[in-house]
């Protein structure tokens, strides 16, 4: 499902218009992406939260070479199921 599908479908399925929803859902990424880099975690109970991660430097291999690089030390974004969507989809 795009962006486009979950507008359409939380639409319908909430009776609010499409302009609506797409505000929110925007705001949503806008605020998570905000709070995520401020350092913080945001926790939707039920669902699952969303952190940052800290990933060492490693080294790691050009495919097109083979010659060995290396890679820096950075940050993921990652995402832990909650107990309800776990149970949803198993």
């Amino acid at each position: 499902m795009n962006k486009s599908e979950l507008i359409d479908a939380v639409a319908e399925n909430s009776g609010l218009t499409k302009t609506d929803v797409e505000k929110a859902i925007n705001s949503f990424v806008s605020v998570t992406q905000r709070v995520l880099k401020g350092g913080d975690d945001v926790s939707l109970v039920g669902f699952g939260s969303f952190f940052v991660k800290d990933t060492a430097g490693r080294s790691g291999r050009d495919f097109k070479t083979g010659a060995s690089i290396s890679i820096p030390p950075g940050k993921s974004v990652r995402f832990k199921a909650g107990k309800n969507l776990k149970d949803a989809v198993n």
